[in-house]
């Protein structure tokens, strides 16, 4: 299997301050974050995005996988994750909201597949002890 490297820089005090985050070999993504970027509306992106596109991506994936080792062809699958961070601060819940466009499949069985891909993808795993995790998932037509 693969082994994934990102960084990040921060330079100066908590809030004053400012860093980059890289994500991927050869720069898939760059960007700025700040105090204001985490706890409040100022521009940039900030860590608990970053693990919610990871988590949304590793789900929608997963669960493409398991639908299609069950026989089905999924058209789409799309992800929302909403972190949600606490006092501490902590993530006290990350939220995925999936719609799956997939043909034949049946409420009842997105909904077997969806759980199993919740508990089973590999960024879930790792988040297991962390956060609660919430999933709606809903078949798209």
């Amino acid at each position: 299997m693969s082994v994934r490297t990102s960084s990040a820089e921060w330079k100066g005090t908590l809030k004053e301050g400012a860093g980059t985050m890289k994500v991927g070999t050869g720069g898939a993504y760059e960007g700025p974050y700040t105090w204001a970027s985490r706890f409040d509306t100022g521009p940039g992106t900030n860590p608990e995005e970053l693990i919610g596109a990871a988590h949304a991506g590793c789900y929608s994936m997963f669960l493409s996988a398991l639908l299609t080792k069950a026989g089905f062809t999924p058209t789409r699958i799309a992800t929302t994750a909403t972190v949600h961070l606490t006092d501490g601060p902590t993530i006290s819940l990350i939220e995925l909201h999936t719609d799956a466009e997939v043909p034949g499949l049946t409420e009842a069985d997105l909904q077997t597949h969806a759980e199993a891909a919740k508990k089973a993808c590999p960024v879930s795993k790792a988040l297991a002890g962390g956060p609660e995790i919430k999933l709606v998932a809903q078949l798209v037509k």
